[in-house]
């Protein structure tokens, strides 16, 4: 019988269950699909019931398998989510989604109360974001529902609370507690003094790799506290014990994110769109964000209608080095995109398409004036006592060839790779209480890296 970890890897859609085996290797995965359902206000939400339902009879399945003895279960999902417990320990409200609209009088008077806006996003590490900002989702359920508020008896960040699921521990963690919730003072490496103004009462953060001995199924198993997926997802790459770098992952957002800098967050960095999350360790992560995928796709398309291409043709695009270093060395001055910034809508009306001779030098244009915005993003978080060493690129952008190698003209004393690892937030999930269940020897992870050179 195998030993295994269990691992629950919850998305806002798929919903993943993983085994990783002693060398953290997948040896099964399965996937479900779940719809959303409404809330108590009619707005979409995740399917909490079933959810629920969903884990419990999942566990209770690979328990009774033959084959893998289940030594350790963890959990990671978005963790901008709040779960509110009564004092019987049941689930008060609907899973409230993160993206629901903020009523401005909920925080009218809020910020100006501690320090103004500036200050408090400084001080917390978090740009405004509504609802994603997760504390503002305790002042929305206080000042809208304050019946439903009065009887909460427990808090939980939405990772920890599937993992109460199976534990029946109510817990924090840094990583869901310190990602842009607002809750969390960054300067003091505390909760912020408006969570005890307001009368809120949370658990103290323990460590991610914390976890609780439960019998199940007639033998002893390990159960994690839960993981925020962003974090877990850069745990494999800070557990792999390299030099310094920076993780880049590349999608509909480019987040570029520095474990190494712990300078403090400037109202400068705030304005250009970096924070702070806290890692695995407990430890500041600074992360820039940058709109990369969305701006690009949307761009793309209107360079596919003009040049009358299909919407595959840009993978196709490899002008080599020589194109891409001419044009990366024109500098601002040679940049046709985005020469005023990102217009509102995304999309540059201001260029004239006429001057290309095909989809294929439009398009490179387009991708090194776009690349050299990213490359801002990054830079933003370096630091100025830059220590990294290695700049590790994965999701859709790694296999951009115009990307990576923009990077690599644009950091020559780094090494650049690219990385292809399918499944790193379950991995890293699983790798935080690996080593409470086994006594391991170094484990070597594979981060499918390729380097970039020119």
């Amino acid at each position: 019988m195998k030993e295994v970890i269990l691992i629950f890897d919850v998305g806002k859609t798929n919903k993943k269950v993983l085994l990783f085996n002693r060398n953290l290797k997948v040896v099964l995965e399965e996937e479900d699909r779940f719809e959303e359902v409404v809330d108590d206000e009619g707005f979409p939400c995740d399917d909490a019931q079933k959810l629920e339902q969903w884990i419990k009879e999942t566990i209770r399945k690979y328990l009774s398998l033959n084959d893998y003895q289940v030594k350790g279960i963890n959990i990671t999902t978005y963790g901008a989510t709040l779960v509110y417990l009564d004092k019987d320990g049941k689930r008060l409200t609907p899973i409230y989604n993160y993206l629901k609209p903020l009523p401005e009088q909920v925080i009218e008077g809020f910020y100006e109360r501690h320090g103004g806006l500036t200050e408090f996003s400084r001080k917390t590490a978090s740009p405004e974001l509504g609802m994603l900002n997760s504390g503002l989702q305790l002042l929305w359920l206080k000042r809208i529902k304050p019946e439903v508020f009065k009887r909460i008896d427990r808090i939980m960040h939405l990772p920890q609370y599937l993992a109460y699921l199976v534990h029946s521990q109510v817990v924090s963690e840094h990583t869901s507690i310190g990602c842009h919730t607002g809750m969390w003072d960054f300067e003091r490496m505390e909760y912020h003094a408006w969570i005890k103004e307001e009368g809120i009462s949370l658990p103290d953060p323990v460590p991610v790799s914390e976890t609780f001995p439960m019998a199940l199924g007639g033998r002893s198993t390990e159960v994690g506290i839960g993981i925020h997926d962003s974090s877990a997802s850069l745990a494999p790459y800070i557990l792999a014990d390299r030099e310094p770098f920076v993780l880049i992952s590349t999608g509909t957002w480019c987040i570029s994110m520095n474990p190494f800098n712990q300078e403090p967050l400037s109202t400068e960095e705030l304005r250009e769109d970096c924070l702070c999350f806290l890692g695995v360790h407990g430890k500041a992560v600074k992360s820039s964000r940058f709109f990369l995928g969305r701006i690009h796709d949307l761009n793309v398309e209107r360079l596919q209608e003009y040049f009358f291409t299909n919407e595959e043709a840009y993978k196709a695009v490899d002008p080599g080095i020589g194109l891409i270093s001419q044009l990366w060395e024109s500098g601002e001055e040679g940049q046709l995109f985005f020469r005023k910034g990102i217009p509102e809508a995304w999309v540059d009306l201001g260029v004239d398409y006429r001057q290309f001779g095909s989809f294929e030098e439009a398009y490179t244009r387009l991708m090194v004036d776009l690349s050299r915005l990213a490359v801002h993003s990054i830079e933003l978080i370096l630091g100025e006592k830059d220590r990294t060493k290695d700049l590790y690129v994965c999701g859709g952008f790694a296999k951009n060839p115009i990307f990576s190698i923009i990077l690599a003209l644009t950091f020559p004393d780094k090494q650049i790779f690219t990385t292809e690892m399918d499944n790193a937030s379950a991995l890293g999930a699983a790798l935080v209480i690996a080593d409470k269940i086994w006594e391991r020897t170094t484990v070597s992870l594979d981060l499918g890296l390729s380097e970039i050179k020119v």
